[in-house]
């Protein structure tokens, strides 16, 4: 890439089947970011026949539509579609995505400014997953995130080939973009959401939520865990009043260490915290309630059971008896951080 010019971006659409919200996703690209990209890149995994249909029928002079012979999964098809393109960067989306405006130069912006940042995304629109006016902000607005999710990316065309793209042994689909994310870091690379690029996103178009998809889910996030055991960790923290700012660097780095690794981290304060370090940072209450809630959580899945609690400096002492009592309940680690 000629660092004085402007970089050449390809789209990459895997397609398999939902007609109606395949052209939807198409148009929107078009409408918004038609001047902004080169060509896009339309992989149909052996849909069914209105789908086929529809795609022949479209007349964007952009589009490269690609019919595979045979069902290959989400990974494969991407790795094909991105393998045909030669551009800069690459903008991944899935097909139940709607374009809502260009947030290309938002997300091209923070990519040029910081050359580790590998893949940025958007925001989905309408999640209510995160506040995002509580994380920090990083240089060109982005808010990092050790947890890659794939339904709208823009990345880096050399690093993904580098990376060897999707691995295809997660099949048709689901964690073969957390597994990527996991050797981007673990390669020194960021990964950064842009909350002020928003998308919508009709999660589940294609596999819906029946059968296939938990049997999907449940295999692949199965692999996922075994290649990255550190991956399992849900620490839950609680701390008295305290801000990121005033935690010694060593328990902020164990803290930042645990999501690296993938793992989730519930902190828990007497008040809410003004600021928030990552996506994988969450707070809530410091209260009876609260632990419970947190606790029961294994009991539908046990990823995300808590599996060590963190006492911090400050904690009252009627909550360390309560910690203490789960702690022994549900067999955890515990492990208590004096004050410098």
């Amino acid at each position: 890439m000629n660092e004085t010019a402007a970089p050449i971006i390809d789209v990459v659409i895997p397609v398999y089947n939902a007609a109606e919200l395949t052209k939807r996703c198409i148009d929107s690209v078009i409408a918004y970011l038609g001047s902004s990209i080169r060509t896009v890149h339309i992989q149909d995994d052996a849909s069914d026949v209105e789908t086929h249909a529809m795609l022949d029928n479209l007349s964007y002079p952009q589009l490269h539509i690609y019919h595979a012979p045979e069902n290959q999964g989400y990974g494969k098809s991407v790795n094909e579609a991105v393998a045909r393109s030669n551009a800069d960067w690459v903008l991944v989306l899935n097909s139940d995505i709607e374009v809502l405006d260009n947030f290309l130069p938002l997300l091209c912006g923070v990519l040029a400014a910081d050359s580790k940042l590998a893949v940025i995304s958007p925001m989905e629109g309408d999640s209510q997953e995160t506040q995002t006016g509580r994380y920090v902000r990083q240089p060109g607005g982005y808010i990092s995130t050790y947890r890659f999710r794939g339904y709208a990316f823009l990345i880096r065309r050399a690093v993904f080939q580098t990376m060897g793209g999707f691995d295809a042994q997660f099949g048709r689909g689901y964690y073969e973009d957390t597994d990527l994310g996991r050797r981007l870091d673990q390669q020194g690379w960021r990964m950064g959401v842009h909350p002020d690029a928003a998308i919508r996103h009709e999660t589940g178009a294609s596999f819906g939520r029946g059968k296939a998809y938990r049997e999907l889910v449940q295999r692949n996030r199965a692999r996922y865990l075994s290649r990255y055991p550190l991956a399992r960790q849900n620490v839950l923290a609680v701390s008295g009043n305290a801000i990121l700012a005033d935690l010694p660097s060593r328990i902020a780095d164990s803290m930042e260490q645990v999501m690296r690794q993938g793992g989730r981290l519930h902190w828990l304060t007497p008040v809410p915290l003004p600021q928030l370090s990552c996506l994988q940072m969450r707070n809530g209450k410091a209260s009876f309630k609260t632990i419970v809630k947190l606790m029961l959580r294994g009991w539908s899945r046990e990823d995300k059971s808590i599996t060590v609690v963190w006492i911090l400096p400050g904690v009252p002492a009627g909550l360390r008896i309560v910690l203490a009592l789960f702690v022994q309940v549900y067999r955890l680690e515990m492990r208590e951080w004096q004050a410098d």
